[in-house]
C-alpha cells in the first residue's frame, strides 16, 4: 500500500490567547478564519510574543497522509515550503514517520495557520498561504508519480487548475488509483465546472462534506453520494453528527457516526479519509471502510489540532491492522 498526497502545507500554529482583546486588534470576530499577507504575519507574531504555542505540520492532505503513515502505509507528499526553519521543521516533521517529502522551496515564507485559541476552546484563524501558493505544475514530473499506487489530492489546490489536470493526467499515465476531496463548498462553486470536466476522466474517488456535495449537485447527502457515485468509482459524503453515506455502483450504505465528547473538529475530515482509504487500499467492504473512517473522525474531535497523540495511535492500531 503505496499512497503519494498532494496539497497546501501549512504549519499549524495553535496560540492561547489570555483574553479576546488580540482579537479586537485585527478586527476578527471570533471563530472566523482570515487571511493574512506578510506584514500581517509579523504583526500577528509581535503581538503574540511571549503566548503559549504549539505547532504542527498541517494542511488537509498532509493530515490524511500523516494519518495514513502512522497507520504502517508507505506515504511521500507533494508540496511547497520556504527556505526558513519552519519549511525545515514541516519537512523533518514528515520524515520522522517516513513520510518520502518532495518539496518546492521558494524564496517566500513558509506558510502558516495561525489559530488564536480563546478560554472557550473556539478557534480563530489567521493564516499565510505564502510558499504555498508557489506550488505549480512546473514542479511536476512523470518521476513523482512513478512506483506509487495511490494518489490524493487536497482540495483547496483546485483553484490551482493547470496543477490539478496536470497531476491527474501523470498519476493516471503513472497507473495510481486517485482521490480528490472537495474540501470547501466555495471551492467547488468557483470550480464546478473544472471539476464535472476532471472527476470523470480521472478521478476515482471522491469526498465530500454536506456543503460540498450540495454546491456540486444541488442535493442532500443521500441522494448527492448517488449522483456522485454516477461520476466516478466511489463517491463518500460526509455528513458530520450524522455520519457518512458512501455509494459504488449499485451498492450504497449509510453509515452512522460515532459518539465523542467534542472538542475541536479540526482535521475530522482529514482523518475521516485515513480511516477509509487505509481499508480501502486492503481490499475491506465499503462499510467497514466508512466505519473506520468515522472512528478515526470521532477520535480526532475529543483532542485539540488535527492531529492524534501517539498514545490514541496505539491504543486504535491493532483495531486496524486486524480489520
Amino acid at each position: 500500500m503505496s499512497v503519494l498526497g498532494m496539497g497546501n502545507a501549512l504549519v499549524d500554529v495553535i496560540i492561547r490567547l489570555d483574553d479576546e482583546r488580540l482579537l479586537g486588534e485585527f478586527h476578527w470576530s471570533k471563530g472566523t478564519m482570515h487571511h493574512v499577507d506578510e506584514e500581517g504575519l509579523a504583526r500577528l507574531d509581535r503581538l503574540t510574543a511571549g503566548l503559549e504555542k504549539t505547532w504542527v505540520a498541517g494542511g488537509c492532505a498532509a493530515n490524511t497522509i500523516y494519518g495514513l503513515a502512522e497507520l504502517g502505509a508507505t506515504a511521500g507528499f507533494i508540496g511547497s515550503t520556504g527556505k526558513d526553519s519552519w519549511g525545515d521543521f514541516y519537512i523533518k516533521d514528515m520524515e520522522s514517520k517516513g513520510i518520502k517529502p518532495y518539496f518546492f522551496r521558494p524564496d517566500r515564507p513558509t506558510g502558516r495557520a495561525n489559530a488564536l485559541l480563546t478560554s472557550d476552546g473556539e478557534r480563530t484563524f489567521g493564516t499565510y498561504l505564502g510558499a504555498a501558493l508557489e506550488l505549480g505544475p512546473e514542479f511536476l514530473t512523470t518521476e513523482l508519480f512513478r512506483g506509487w499506487s495511490f494518489f490524493y489530492i487536497e482540495g483547496y489546490l483546485v483553484q490551482k487548475q493547470e496543477l490539478i489536470h496536470k497531476a491527474l493526467r501523470m498519476a493516471k499515465a503513472a497507473g495510481c488509483m486517485t482521490a480528490l476531496d472537495l474540501a470547501s463548498y466555495n471551492v467547488v462553486t468557483d470550480n464546478l465546472e473544472f471539476l464535472q470536466m476532471v472527476i470523470p476522466e480521472y478521478v476515482d474517488l471522491v469526498f465530500a462534506n454536506r456543503e460540498e456535495a450540495l454546491a456540486f449537485t444541488g442535493m442532500e447527502p443521500e441522494q448527492a453520494v448517488t449522483a456522485l457515485a454516477s461520476l466516478c468509482k466511489v463517491a463518500v459524503v460526509k455528513a458530520g453528527e450524522r455520519g457518512a453515506w458512501v455509494q459504488s455502483g449499485s451498492e450504497k450504505h449509510e453509515v452512522p457516526a460515532f459518539k465523542a465528547d467534542c472538542i475541536d473538529t479540526t482535521g475530522a475530515g482529514d482523518l475521516f479519509s485515513t480511516g477509509f482509504l487505509f481499508n480501502y487500499l486492503r481490499g475491506e467492504p465499503l462499510r467497514t471502510c466508512a466505519v473506520f473512517g468515522n472512528i478515526l473522525a470521532s477520535r480526532v474531535i475529543e483532542t485539540l489540532g488535527p492531529k492524534l497523540s501517539p498514545e490514541v495511535w496505539r491504543e486504535l492500531r491493532p483495531d486496524f491492522q486486524k480489520a
